[in-house]
């Protein structure tokens, strides 16, 4: 019995969804160096401040923060190094030319396991106007109690 898709999740970018209005995802692998894996594997990441750049056609992922493992005996990378992403060639080509309008920004939202190996899932996203937070809040406070009548009600 195998786990094809099964997922890890090990940390997610909880203010992605409300600062940023998602129009594409990418899953991509990441290239991590000595006990990097271990410190994810604790959740031992923040995405503080993480956003992900193109550059001479590779991604790069900049202020991912991955604390030191606590057991490393060797090797201390600095914690908010840039790293690369592994995607397609053809998905670095549809982002080269989607990344370059206007607003347009790659940001991380989640980082997860899937058969052993890190990937991330990358978003392809727009940045939030205030009146926008706004309606989202609004409409899911009217979509709680909506649910809420529901449930007394049934």
């Amino acid at each position: 019995m195998s786990d094809d898709g099964a997922r890890k999740i090990v940390a997610r970018n909880r203010k992605a969804r409300h600062e940023f209005e998602i129009l594409d995802t990418f899953e991509a692998g990441m290239v991590l160096r000595g006990a990097e894996v271990k410190s994810l594997r604790d959740g031992q990441v923040s995405f503080q401040d993480a956003y992900a750049r193109i550059k001479n056609g590779e991604v790069w992922l900049h202020s991912l923060h991955i604390s030191p493992y606590e057991q490393a005996t060797h090797q201390q990378l600095d914690p908010t190094r840039t790293r690369k992403l592994l995607l397609h060639g053809h998905e670095i080509r549809k982002l080269v030319g989607s990344v370059e309008e206007k607003g347009r920004t790659l940001i991380p939202l989640e980082i997860y396991f899937k058969r052993g190996y890190a990937k991330i899932l990358l978003a392809l996203a727009r940045g939030k106007q205030l009146h926008d937070k706004r309606r989202d809040l609004k409409r899911k406070v009217q979509e709680r109690e909506a649910a809420r009548a529901m449930g007394s009600h049934g």
